[in-house]
């Protein structure tokens, strides 16, 4: 008997979805590598270029931030604290769908700004003090994490998912604003 090898991931629009978000992520930072590569060759060292790299790096916090958010919402829904507020609970209903669906893809679009931004920070010169410390440990957590996320689409390593993602969560919080 033949078996048809079943798709990792079932819904076809989140697969289309996720495959353009793949595709779009990796040109957009093989453009940005190569342009943080060319656009600076003798200036690594300078106020502008560390500017340029930090933004990458806010870009990045507004997209994690939005990844969070379906947790977030997903945690309030979960625990009841809108079963008063019909209005309110049906605006958060909303906004949790729109969350879990656009969650991988904003996830991979800021994977790859993350490395932007790591590369830039890389090139400025990396030191041993407490911003770049975190904000390597963060980039560490940050591959498993994905991997794990991966996963979790054969409903395997759900809880890795959630440890790694909560641990990514505090120390990209510290490393963002610390």
């Amino acid at each position: 008997m033949l078996q048809t090898k079943q798709a990792r991931i079932q819904n076809e629009q989140e697969r289309k979805r996720i495959f353009w978000t793949i595709g779009i992520t990796l040109i957009f930072s093989l453009w940005g590598i190569w342009y943080t590569l060319h656009s600076f060759p003798l200036s690594f060292h300078t106020q502008s270029f560390k500017h340029f790299f930090k933004e990458f790096g806010s870009y990045a916090r507004i997209a994690f931030f939005f990844v969070f958010a379906h947790y977030v919402l997903k945690l309030v829904l979960q625990k009841r604290y809108l079963d008063r507020w019909a209005q309110i609970k049906q605006g958060v209903i909303f906004l949790s769908r729109m969350a879990r669906q656009w969650h991988v893809p904003v996830a991979i679009a800021a994977m790859g700004i993350v490395l932007i931004h790591a590369i830039g920070a890389i090139l400025y010169g990396f030191t041993l003090d407490f911003h770049y410390v975190t904000g390597l440990v963060s980039l560490l957590i940050l591959f498993p994490l994905a991997i794990s996320g991966i996963l979790r689409y054969k409903k395997m390593d759900r809880k890795w998912h959630w440890v790694l993602g909560l641990s990514f969560g505090i120390l990209f919080l510290i490393h963002s604003f610390l």
